[in-house]
Order: C-alpha cells, then sequence, then structure tokens
C-alpha cells in the first residue's frame, strides 16, 4: 500500500472510530435527556402509540387503551371519565400525564423494570409490547352514589375502609372529560385543555385530596379527642357552654351558631358535639393547649401528604397561636385547613378503634398475564386515641346522628355515626358546607367526608347537615346497606 492511500484509511478508521465514540456516548449518556426533552416528538410519538395496561375499579375498567387504526395506533379511552378522573388523570400528547396515568406511568406504558422480562418474551416473540394493569381499591358503587349525590353542588367527596386505609370513593365536582384531552386530534385536545385550565370552576382541581379548606365543626371531633385523651373526660362530662365566650385578649366575642344558647350554661360533652356549640369546644381547646391540639391533629395525619399517588396535600394546624387564635382554631376556624380526605382519616381512626391507617389508591400491580408484580399490604399510620376513648367518640358521634345537627344522614337499620360543620372563616365568601361520618356504628365498614364548596343557594341556607349529609348518607347506603 503506497502512502497516500495509507494516510487515506488512517483517516477513514478515525472518522469511524469518532462516529462510533459519538453514538456510544448519546446512547449511554444522553438517551434519557433526549427521550425527555419535549421537542423530540419521536420518541413522544412512540409514547404516545403504546398499548397501555388498564386502570381498574372492581371489575369496571376506569381506563383502557384500544386499537386507533391510525399512527399512533392505540387511544387511550376512560369509559366514565368526569366520574373516575380525579382518580385516573389523563394522558395526553401534548399535557403529559396526571393522577395514576402518571404515578404508575412507567408500569402502564410495559416500561417499568419489573416487565423486563415480559419485554423480553414479546420482543423475541415479535408481539407487540403491553403495559401492566392497575386495580385500584375504588368501589364503583359508592363512586357513582357520590358522582350523583353531589349533584351540581361544586365540593368533593371521599370514602375509607377504617380497617385498612383502602379509598373506596373520590369524586370532585365539577370535573373533566379526560377523553378530550387525550384525543388523537392534538388540536382539538389541546383546546380542550385550555378550555379546562381556564374554566373558572377549577375542573381539573381535585378538592378531595389536593386542596384543603377551612374544616370548621368537623375539627371538633380531633378537639374532642384530645379532650378524652388529655383531660380525662367522658361523654357525660359537664363543660362550659356560655352563650358567648370573649376570645382571650380581645374585645370579640365568638357566638354559637345564630347566637343560640346551646343548652344551658353547663352541658354534657354529648350535648356539646349533638349542637356543636363552639364555646363549649372553644374553651375546651383552650384548657387542651396549643401543643397537645396540634400534636393530636398531627397523629390524626395533619401535617403530612397522603396519596402520594395523586399528589395528596398536605393538612394544616397552625405552628403558633395565640390563645384567641388558639380558641378559633379548636372550632376548626382560624388557620386550620384540612383536604376531605384528611377529615375522612379522622372518622376512619375513631371508626377503627382508634387505630389511624395509612390511606392507598391501588391494591395490585398485574403484567398482562396476570402475574402480580405488586400488591400494598395495608399499614398503621398512627394512634390518636385510645380504643374505649375512640368507642365512646363513636357513640357521640351516632348521638349527633340521632339527636343533633346530623340527622339528614340517618339510615333506617343502621346506626351512623357523624359530624357536621359549617366553616364561615372567611366573610368574603359564603360558608363551606361539610359532613363527615362512619357506618354502620357496631362494626365500621366505611368513613366518609363531603365538603360542598358551593350549592348556588343562599349564605343562609347553607349548612354541612343540609347540604352534606345526604351525600353521605347516599354513599354509606352504597357500601353498607342490604
Amino acid at each position: 500500500m503506497n502512502k497516500p492511500i495509507r494516510r487515506v484509511a488512517i483517516l477513514v478508521m478515525a472518522l469511524f472510530a469518532l462516529l462510533f465514540a459519538n453514538g456510544t456516548y448519546l446512547m449511554v449518556f444522553q438517551q434519557s435527556s433526549l427521550n425527555a426533552n419535549p421537542l423530540n416528538r419521536r420518541a413522544r410519538d412512540e409514547d404516545f402509540a403504546q398499548n397501555r395496561g388498564s386502570i381498574l375499579a372492581g371489575d369496571t375498567p376506569i381506563a383502557y387503551s384500544k386499537p386507533s387504526g391510525d399512527r399512533f395506533k392505540y387511544q387511550r379511552v376512560y369509559p366514565h371519565g368526569k366520574i373516575y378522573a380525579p382518580v385516573t388523570g389523563y394522558f395526553s400528547y401534548d399535557h403529559a400525564t396526571t393522577g395514576l396515568e402518571n404515578s404508575y406511568n412507567t408500569q402502564l406504558a410495559g416500561t417499568d423494570d419489573s416487565l423486563f422480562v415480559r419485554r423480553m418474551v414479546d420482543l423475541v416473540t415479535n408481539q407487540p409490547p403491553q403495559g401492566a394493569s392497575i386495580q385500584t381499591t375504588i368501589n364503583p358503587d359508592v363512586q357513582k352514589a357520590a358522582y350523583d349525590a353531589l349533584g351540581n353542588q361544586k365540593g368533593a367527596a371521599v370514602a375509607i375502609d377504617p380497617k385498612t386505609g383502602a379509598v373506596l370513593a373520590m369524586v370532585s365536582k365539577p370535573s373533566f372529560d379526560p377523553n378530550k384531552i387525550a384525543s388523537h386530534d392534538v388540536d382539538a385536545a389541546n383546546k380542550a385543555y385550555g378550555n379546562a385550565i381556564n374554566d373558572p370552576g377549577n375542573p381539573m382541581s381535585n378538592r378531595a385530596a389536593r386542596e384543603i379548606y377551612p374544616p370548621g365543626s368537623t375539627f371538633k371531633l380531633v378537639t374532642a379527642s384530645a379532650a378524652l385523651q388529655d383531660e380525662g373526660l367522658n361523654p357525660d362530662s359537664m363543660v362550659d357552654s356560655p352563650n358567648r365566650l370573649l376570645l382571650p385578649d380581645t374585645s370579640t366575642y365568638l357566638y354559637n351558631e345564630n347566637r343560640e344558647s346551646c343548652g344551658g350554661a353547663r352541658i354534657t360533652l354529648t350535648h356539646a358535639l349533638d349542637v356543636s356549640c363552639n364555646t363549649a369546644f372553644a374553651q375546651l381547646g383552650l384548657k387542651v393547649g396549643a401543643d397537645n391540639l396540634r400534636e393530636e391533629a398531627t397523629k390524626y395525619g395533619f401535617g403530612s401528604r397522603h396519596l402520594s399517588d395523586i399528589g395528596g396535600a398536605a393538612s394544616v394546624f397552625p405552628d403558633q397561636v395565640d390563645q384567641a387564635q388558639l380558641a378559633l382554631s379548636s372550632i376548626g376556624q382560624y388557620d386550620v385547613a384540612a383536604s376531605p380526605l384528611q377529615m375522612a382519616m379522622v372518622s376512619a381512626a375513631i371508626a377503627n378503634d382508634g387505630v389511624l391507617m395509612d390511606p392507598y389508591l391501588v391494591s395490585t400491580v398485574r403484567s398482562p398475564d396476570l402475574q402480580v408484580l405488586s400488591r400494598t399490604k395495608p399499614q398503621e399510620l398512627d394512634r390518636p386515641l385510645s380504643a374505649d376513648n375512640a368507642a365512646e367518640l363513636k357513640q357521640m358521634m351516632v348521638s349527633v346522628v340521632q339527636n343533633g345537627t346530623g340527622r339528614a344522614a340517618q339510615i333506617p337499620g343502621i346506626g351512623v355515626g357523624g359530624k357536621t360543620g359549617t366553616a364561615q372563616s372567611d366573610p368574603k365568601r359564603k360558608p363551606y358546607a361539610w359532613f363527615t361520618a362512619l357506618a354502620p356504628a357496631d362494626d365500621p365498614q366505611i368513613a366518609v367526608a363531603v365538603f360542598v364548596e358551593d350549592a348556588d343557594i343562599p349564605r343562609e341556607d347553607i349548612a354541612g347537615g343540609a347540604l352534606a349529609a345526604p351525600v353521605a348518607k347516599a354513599m354509606i347506603e352504597a357500601a353498607v346497606k342490604r
């Protein structure tokens, strides 16, 4: 080989070496970032064309993929879109994923490490890859009952199995249709997304778990729990219940609902809960003290995020309060804020002999050949009150439904315990209506919280017992009535 040809050969070999090195670098070090780059439409096209696994509620598919016959091959479908949207989220081309579609994306897409063997089998047999299926804990009957019972009211409803923490229902209204945002007509999907995100009713907001609101008098359950635990009270203990209470170090008086008497200057703790006596519970909170009340709220789950699958928000009991603020916090006002999920957890712990279970939304993940890849094991989260005190507080909640403000939740033949709430922390807006419940009282199978943000009715007609309790009743009937 003469010298010029040898130089050309060396140059070509060097260029091939550089090309090989660059390709290796891109494959090993840059693949993930290039695939994740939103401008890489090729990777996005490939992701969007996957045969994703199903999401199930009982035997009901609430999200699945079907052949589409277009360039994306498979269309994501949500058969009961608005009802389950807070759970499923959506799978879109330009707006990524939300809900379980997001948190279980790799399993649904079939790219998770747990599905490696399955991918190799599909590769060898030349079969199109298929994702795993996600089994939720949602009870379709309870979910449908909550969605229908809320009607046109803006709000949310959550139900929990108190013994396990399994979420039985999660509804947020108004809702949105994920089918429109998952459409293969990308322009139409973008328009649907824009309409939803700019809707003043915030239909894409998950009010059940991702938003927090003043819980009003439903928080009195936490105050009562602290009084039982720390002050040694029992349901028959007499407590002060003046017609009005001068807030410490202020000239402001706290009144009861409609400025009415709670039934005397001293009443039993049970009757105070029956009539939701503000002055009695504000004084109880002052006796318990800020640190003990905050600690009790923390044991019920305040201050921590729950249901990370869908980005649950942490409920709040303020870090620092003076005595007047403590009195207001004791009745669920001032800066106390909770999600409906959190208030369902309070009732769930009372229902479960004082044991709070960690809420969860997915029970199992299965491969396409139905092998269980993962299964959620119920876990204890805390013990905010003793079993004896839980039994006493549960009976006090039953009295609220039998004799007090929660009568609208009565179900013949089933013992229902509950607590109403009407949160009025901001005079610029209408009050929020709340109701939290447990049933059946002798062996609770369900704990519920219902929140009504706006029922489009006059301010004076808003009350937890009138608006939220009937929704809870419908959910309980769907869960336990024979």
